[in-house]
């Protein structure tokens, strides 16, 4: 429920919003009103339209601002190096690359709904400073994992060289450095992972040539002994804990 709550807030409180509803003929009258202080207060009605729309960006919300990015790549060259095609199939890498991210994402989902999504609820802070409060926790966690390089590159490019410090960087720069770092950390551990399997296609191939079965493809004769070395080093169960170890789990 903290998962669900904060993605609704995260995606539907874009808008400087102050629930405040208003029936006209009992239907929520769709009018937006301006304070003395310049904010703007939009009727239940707007917000839920505004939710609704927004919802539409939780798939890039969850890809480029969280651990999935990395994982499902990392994922999708060890099945590669296995020499396997469709197994596990692709429905099954997303689901577990989900639930991985979730369980990688909880210690920062619990500050964002301690901080912000729980003193919203309860109407202690407005909609904005809701929304700022529960980025902190995503933005630190994005800063730890970012490489200066990436960050500085991004900087570099916007033309923003007066922000004081990494903390103060704006979020359309610090996404794209972040997903940057997670690619290339992603092939590195891809790289490391696909070494061994590619040592035993060496071997096979090698010995079939020496044998003289040179039309006998080595992929079938590797195959098992890719797939018999995996399970028996506990592959998975090291995998998946390298990558949770990589962002400091």
């Amino acid at each position: 429920m903290r998962l669900f709550g904060f993605c609704f807030l995260l995606v539907g409180l874009l808008l400087p919003v102050h629930a405040q509803a208003e029936t006209l003929l009992g239907v929520p009258a769709l009018t937006v009103t301006t304070n003395a202080d310049g904010n703007q207060e939009y009727t239940v009605t707007i917000q839920i339209l505004a939710i609704m729309t927004m919802l539409t960006l939780l798939p890039a919300i969850v890809m480029m601002m969280t651990s999935f990015t990395r994982i499902i790549i990392v994922f999708s060259i060890l099945r590669q190096a296995l020499g396997l095609q469709q197994t596990p199939s692709n429905q099954v890498l997303l689901g577990l690359a989900l639930f991985l991210s979730f369980f990688i994402m909880t210690p920062v989902l619990d500050k964002a709904n301690e901080q912000a999504l729980q003193p919203y609820l309860a109407e202690e802070i407005g909609s904005l400073e809701a929304l700022q409060r529960a980025m902190g926790p995503f933005r630190s966690f994005m800063l730890a994992q970012t490489r200066e390089s990436d960050l500085d590159l991004f900087v570099k490019i916007s033309g923003k060289t007066d922000i004081p410090s990494a903390i103060e960087v704006p979020m359309n720069i610090l996404v794209p450095a972040f997903v940057t770092s997670e690619l290339k950390t992603a092939f590195q551990i891809g790289f490391m992972l696909f070494i061994p399997f590619l040592i035993i296609d060496l071997v096979v191939a090698s010995v079939l040539m020496a044998m003289g079965m040179m039309m006998l493809s080595p992929l079938i004769v590797s195959l098992p002994f890719k797939i018999m070395l995996f399970v028996l080093v506990d592959g998975w169960a090291m995998v998946i804990g390298t990558m949770a170890a990589s962002f400091g789990v």
